[in-house]
């Protein structure tokens, strides 16, 4: 009988409130008072199993609660206007900035340079 579908439970806690009447009604026929008949073994069980489908069934709606929020929390974001990442741009910041390594390349080259402008000063 296990199942994660609320309609299934809901048949199954039909059925169990069915046999827990039909039980009441042997038990009231009888004569029994209401003290006696809640002490009953099975009146205990049928009421024990209508409780855990209950339960169940409590677990079954917050779960489809969460996928309808998250559900419209998607709707929301797809509504959203995209923002536009231009490439181009980016790789302008990236090359205008320049890591610590090329910088110091960069001073090596320029001091060969001056160090060849000096020798042809001289020479």
């Amino acid at each position: 009988m296990a199942s994660k579908d609320k309609i299934a439970r809901d048949t199954q806690k039909a059925y169990w409130e069915g046999v827990l009447s039909r039980r009441l009604e042997v038990l009231n026929e009888c004569g029994l008072d209401r003290g006696t008949i809640a002490k009953d073994v099975s009146v205990k069980k049928i009421r024990a199993e209508i409780r855990k489908i209950g339960g169940r069934l409590a677990v079954i709606d917050k779960k489809q609660g969460k996928v309808a929020e998250m559900a419209r929390i998607k709707a929301e974001k797809m509504a959203l206007p995209k923002e536009e990442k231009d490439k181009k741009a980016k790789s302008e910041e990236e090359s205008a900035e320049m890591s610590k390594r090329q910088q110091k390349l960069e001073q090596k080259m320029e001091k060969k340079k001056e160090k060849k402008q000096a020798k042809e000063n001289q020479g």
